[in-house]
């Protein structure tokens, strides 16, 4: 009788870069459990990928809760954690920053990620190699004008990162800390800008290769198998075109 398949956990994953991630775990013979707010999405990734679709809110800890008692009573051990969910809202400068934003991508990026990680930190642990992966970003290593509610909240994602990393040291998980570039997706831009689809497609005007959410899962599936003993503490990944958050070379 074979084994059960390891289990690796995906946040954010009915769009972008979760549900790639999803995908390519999957592809590499984990047990996929999918948690988003949007199950219908879930349902439909789910039967692709023979994964497990569970709702999951995680500004919520009730639902973060309830998530992490079903991945825990999954079959396998839980061996890793994608924190994906995530978003940034609004470009404004902090004179005229809209509070609501900044509450919704700190309650979203970084209350949501700790939410998260501390439920199932003791699965993680139990499964003897355990992997936190989190999603920031090159907005958690650099700042822009405009970007100070999202910059500041990847920064915290970097800060949670190093802590965690020091504060597992001694124990069987892994912390990854992974920093996309300019990624375009269906879903980032559009959110940032209140569904304007003509400011979203203006981030990518004039770049031919922005990396793609395949890109990002190629990352993530690279850093969770290497072998147990090995961590990638940080992994930047842009497009070519992008030599920082302000360099950016765009075809006339």
């Amino acid at each position: 009788m074979s084994s059960p398949r390891p289990v690796a956990v995906v946040t954010g994953a009915s769009s972008g870069i979760g549900a790639a991630s999803a995908r390519r775990l999957s592809a590499e013979g984990f047990q996929v459990a999918l948690g988003a707010r949007r199950t219908d999405r879930l349902v439909e990734l789910a039967a692709e990928i023979d994964g497990v679709p569970l709702p999951l809110d995680v500004t919520d800890d009730a639902s973060v809760a309830a998530f992490a008692d079903a991945v825990s009573a999954l079959p396998g051990p839980v061996n890793v954690l994608v924190n994906n969910a995530g978003g940034a809202k609004g470009l404004d400068p902090i004179e005229s920053a809209d509070v609501a934003d900044w509450a919704w991508m700190y309650e979203v990026n970084v209350l949501g990620t700790l939410r998260v990680t501390r439920a199932l930190l003791p699965a993680l642990e139990a499964s003897g190699a355990g992997h936190v992966v989190l999603m920031s970003s090159t907005a958690a290593h650099g700042v822009y004008e405009g970007g100070a509610g999202y910059t500041g909240a990847k920064h915290a994602i970097n800060a949670f990162a190093e802590t965690l990393r020091l504060e597992l040291n001694g124990r069987p998980i892994r912390v990854t800390e992974i920093a996309p570039g300019m990624v375009k997706t269906d879903e980032f831009a559009l959110v940032r800008f209140g569904g304007d689809e003509q400011r979203a497609e203006k981030v990518y005007e004039g770049v031919a290769e922005p990396l793609t959410a395949d890109d990002v899962a190629d990352c993530v599936a690279w850093t969770v198998t290497r072998p147990p003993h090995v961590d990638i503490d940080l992994l930047v990944v842009r497009p070519v075109a992008q030599a920082s958050n302000y360099k950016v070379h765009r075809v006339k």
